[in-house]
């Protein structure tokens, strides 16, 4: 004789589980839209620039801001007119080869004889942070500046609109860079990257930066 009987979920059990489920993944599909959509307006409204140094050791990475300090001052003069990020990575590309043979100039200097590889391409970039802008990790487009082996650290910033400093202790973004930004970003998409001191605008940026890093481990594995 059976004691214990199968206990069965009541139809309306079964109608609210359904419709938590539902709700939840309507939440999570909004969510991913509303990544997507924010990630791509970002990244479409900066060209960056990464330069990966040839080791970890001292000179190496002195050699790699030595390097970055004569780029961004010639993109500085070939791109201080520039109006948009398509206009920068027009003027950027048809430079390559300038950059390419600074970066060289700059090795011989110091006395290596590292080889050089310059390209603009979309890659993928961990979050940072720029003065008060900081901008979530994801895929940007940029000129990447691979210096002998490139096994050091990186050396991350935007070329445009300038958010790169030669002296990062300063800390200061230009004003004409913000407003450049702000023409190619919502309101609510520029006080993503300009306003972590509210909570609900820093919980949006962390979901943000959650997700993107997800597709970037996902990418790469």
């Amino acid at each position: 004789m059976k004691w214990m009987k199968k206990m069965e979920i009541s139809p309306k059990i079964k109608s609210t589980i359904l419709l938590l489920f539902l709700l939840f993944l309507y939440i999570v599909v909004n969510a991913f839209s509303y990544v997507n959509a924010v990630s791509k307006d970002i990244s479409e409204s900066v060209l960056r620039l990464h330069v990966i140094a040839n080791s970890d050791e001292k000179e190496d990475q002195e050699l790699k801001l030595k390097v970055r300090d004569r780029v961004l001052s010639y993109m500085n003069q070939i791109g201080a007119n520039a109006k948009s990020k398509e206009e920068a990575i027009q003027i950027a590309t048809s430079h390559l080869e300038a950059f390419k043979s600074l970066a060289r100039t700059v090795i011989l200097e110091n006395g290596y004889d590292y080889p050089v590889d310059v390209q603009i391409g979309n890659f993928s970039f961990p979050t940072k942070t720029y003065g008060d802008i900081s901008l979530p990790s994801g895929y940007y487009d940029a000129l990447r500046i691979k210096i002998g082996k490139s096994e050091g650290q990186n050396w991350w910033c935007v070329m445009f609109p300038p958010l790169c400093f030669v002296d990062v202790s300063s800390g200061i973004v230009p004003e004409e860079s913000k407003e450049t930004m702000k023409q190619d970003l919502s309101e609510e998409e520029f006080t993503l990257i300009s306003n972590q001191e509210d909570s609900g605008i820093h919980f949006k940026f962390k979901l943000i930066e959650w997700l993107q890093n997800v597709k970037i481990t996902t990418a790469k594995n």
